[in-house]
C-alpha cells in the first residue's frame, strides 16, 4: 500500500519529465554556464536570456568615447568596439562562465563562440584593453600582438577606459556643482551619489 498520493505523483513525475527535456533540449551545459543568442549592449557588455554580461578581465571604451586614428581623425571607439564585436559573433550562439557580480549587479563572466575567447579576440584586434588589476595579466600578450601590430586603438591614441570614466565623473561633477576643482575622482562620486 503506498503512502503516497497518486495526483501528487503524476505531478511529481511531469515536473521531472519536463526538466529533462528542458535539459536535454539546450545541451550539456554546466551548472552557472549561460548559453544563448547575445545582444552587443556596447563593447564589452552583452545580453543573453535578458541577463547583463560584463566580459571578465578588459574594458572596452565607452560608447561616447573618442580615439583618433592614424590620421588624427576623431572617431567613436567605443561605438566601433561594439559594432566589431556584433559582427564576430555574427548570431552564434555565445557560451558563457560566470566569474563574479560587478558592482552593478551585472554577471561579469569568460565567454566564448566555438572556443574563442571573446575578451581576448577584442583585445588582440585593437578593440579592448586588458584589465591588469581585474585579469592578473591574461590578456597582456593579446594586448602586445595588438600594440605591435597597430589594429583598433593602436593605430592612433586613445584615454583608457577606466580613466575615461574617471574623467567624465568629475567632469559631471563640476556641471552639477559649478567650476569648483575637486580634489579626487573619488570626491567627485561621492558628491554626486550624496548630493541628490
Amino acid at each position: 500500500m503506498s503512502i503516497l498520493n497518486p495526483r501528487a505523483t503524476n505531478a511529481v513525475g511531469r515536473v521531472l519529465i519536463a526538466a529533462c527535456l528542458t535539459v536535454s533540449a539546450f545541451g550539456s551545459s554546466r551548472a552557472g554556464e549561460t548559453q544563448g543568442q547575445a545582444s552587443v549592449v556596447d563593447g564589452d557588455t552583452l545580453e543573453i536570456h535578458r541577463t547583463r554580461i560584463r566580459l571578465w578581465g578588459i574594458d572596452a571604451p565607452e560608447s561616447n568615447q573618442l580615439c583618433r586614428g592614424d590620421d588624427s581623425v576623431q572617431y567613436r571607439c567605443g561605438a566601433k568596439a561594439a559594432n566589431e564585436l556584433d559582427a564576430f559573433i555574427a548570431r552564434r550562439p555565445v557560451d558563457c562562465s560566470p566569474v563574479s557580480l560587478d558592482q552593478y549587479r551585472r554577471t561579469v563572466a569568460v565567454c566564448s563562440i566555438s572556443g574563442v575567447d571573446l575578451a581576448e579576440w577584442l583585445v588582440r584586434n585593437g578593440l579592448a584593453l586588458d584589465w591588469p588589476m581585474y585579469s592578473k595579466g591574461k590578456y597582456n600578450k593579446a594586448q602586445h600582438d595588438a600594440e605591435h601590430a597597430g589594429r583598433g586603438m593602436w593605430q592612433g591614441s586613445y584615454v583608457a577606459p577606466w580613466l575615461f570614466r574617471v574623467y567624465q565623473a568629475r567632469r559631471e561633477a563640476g556641471r552639477l556643482f559649478g567650476r569648483c576643482e575637486l580634489a579626487s575622482p573619488a570626491i567627485a562620486v561621492f558628491f554626486v551619489v550624496r548630493g541628490d
